[in-house]
């Protein structure tokens, strides 16, 4: 199990739609979630903790869902 740091940029207005479907997926590995207010230019940023197996699928899953954004992570711990 690792938790891994996820965070997605995208834009103000399609923040909604894409945490939804984001959070139905990762329901009950969720951590821990931050939401930084907007940037001048309409662009959201989310930060998430969550504890998973498979990293790679869970990114190439979420990367699928923010088309309009860019997803990064970051490894904190494994067991």
């Amino acid at each position: 199990m690792k938790i891994v740091e996820l965070d997605i940029k995208l834009p103000y207005e399609k923040r909604g739609k894409v945490l939804i479907k984001i959070l139905n997926m990762v329901r009950g590995k969720l951590k821990d979630i931050h939401f930084l207010p907007p940037t001048s230019k309409g662009v959201s940023e989310i930060r998430m903790e969550v504890a998973e197996e498979n990293v790679q699928k869970l990114l190439a899953d979420i990367k699928k869902i923010v088309r309009e954004g860019k997803v990064s992570f970051k490894v904190l711990s494994e067991a």
